[in-house]
């Protein structure tokens, strides 16, 4: 009798077991040959996977990380060079350091990731990016995206110490705090920005009739070059370092 009851135990505790749901086999492969499954079945056991805090799945052609909300622990990601068009990392609230370069990402929702200090996610079809949460945020490689905004307004631009976002075209005014201190260190000769990028702490500027800044206008540069009346882009640079981009019919005093 007693040997009876123990064959139906063990049943009953894989029932209680917390499972989680991994439909890609790519994903899921590469989780069995790092040790944290045993069987293609399109589930993890949440327990095996909870307390990582490094993950490495690049180039593992990847078409979706469903799954790595149940990586609590995740420190560390790297998901480079895969087929990835989305990547969900709000739950992922202790992650630092994210590699997702070489991907077909349009978009990046890390405002749940406070902790992040680094973002590689070069080489992708990133549209917009905030960063306005992430004001530990010491490192951001972002090449070779299509970028139309990009805010790194995030009360701590100090902590900054690279940045390069170059191959980004139709991008112009990037958002931020101290415009000063990423005007001296990142520009067009260091290789971090386009020549048609500038800081700014207002990307979303047009009403020509409300001050700016409580600065003095020392020069007022033609996006298109030259002093054209046509109605266009126009930069106006202020004595105190601010940078506005203002939309006009005319030619902006």
């Amino acid at each position: 009798m007693k040997h009876i009851l123990f064959l139906i135990f063990i049943p009953l505790l894989s029932l209680g077991q917390e499972w989680t749901y991994v439909p890609d086999d790519n994903f899921e492969q590469t989780l069995i040959d790092l040790g944290y499954d045993d069987e293609l079945n399109d589930s993890v056991l949440k327990s095996n996977i909870d307390t990582v805090m490094f993950l490495s799945v690049s180039n593992q052609n990847i078409f979706t990380l469903i799954g790595i909300e149940d990586f609590n622990a995740l420190q560390i990601l790297r998901c480079s060079g895969n087929m990835l068009s989305e990547l969900n990392l709000n739950s992922n609230f202790n992650l630092r350091r994210l590699f997702c370069g070489g991907n077909q990402l349009s978009s990046l929702d890390l405002a749940n990731n406070i902790n992040l200090i680094v973002l590689r996610c070069g080489n992708n079809q990133l549209l917009d990016l905030d960063l306005a949460n992430n004001s530990l945020l010491q490192e951001l490689f972002c090449r070779n995206n299509e970028l139309l905004n990009l805010n790194l307004k995030n009360g701590n631009n100090l902590a900054l110490d690279s940045l390069f976002i170059t191959n980004n075209p139709n991008l112009s005014c990037v958002e931020a705090d101290n415009l000063n201190y990423l005007t001296t260190n990142f520009n067009v000769l260091g290789g971090s920005i386009d020549s048609q990028h500038y800081f700014s702490s207002n990307c979303n500027k047009f009403n020509l009739e409300e001050p700016y800044s409580s600065g003095k206008i020392i020069r007022t540069h033609s996006l298109l070059g030259g002093t054209s009346n046509n109605a266009h882009f126009f930069l106006k640079v202020y004595d105190n370092g601010t940078v506005e981009k203002i939309y006009s019919t005319t030619s902006p005093k």
